[in-house]
């Protein structure tokens, strides 16, 4: 499509964008809807995107669900979700002793064993 002049690369990236935004957006109101949740917090470098956060602002609103989105400065990474996790494990007496601690880049948040709720 490209080649043949059918669209310009800024149409592909923000059609890729907005679709990709889209099912961010979907999947987020599908977990919502499964976990009983009426908040929304963005975080990490997509979390800067005020495209995004327009879009996932619309279906809280749609919901009468709250969005929050952080401040620019603690969007650099997941480090905010990172720190809420380590604090809810301390906070419930959750403690890895360094020994017993690693790094894995790849690891997935939905693989984190969440006993810090009932």
């Amino acid at each position: 499509m490209l080649r043949s002049g059918q669209c310009t690369a800024e149409d592909l990236c923000f059609s890729l964008q907005e679709t990709v935004f889209a099912m961010l957006v979907e999947i987020t109101e599908r977990a919502m809807a499964h976990c009983g949740s009426q908040e929304v917090l963005i975080v990490g470098g997509v979390g800067c995107n005020l495209r995004l956060q327009e879009m996932m602002g619309v279906m809280c609103k749609e919901r009468g669900a709250k969005l929050y989105a952080t401040d620019e400065r603690f969007c650099i990474d997941n480090g905010a979700m990172i720190a809420q996790a380590g604090w809810e494990m301390f906070r419930t007496n959750q403690v890895t002793e360094l020994e017993d601690s690693w790094i894995t880049q790849r690891y997935r948040t939905d693989e984190v064993e969440v006993t810090w709720r009932d």
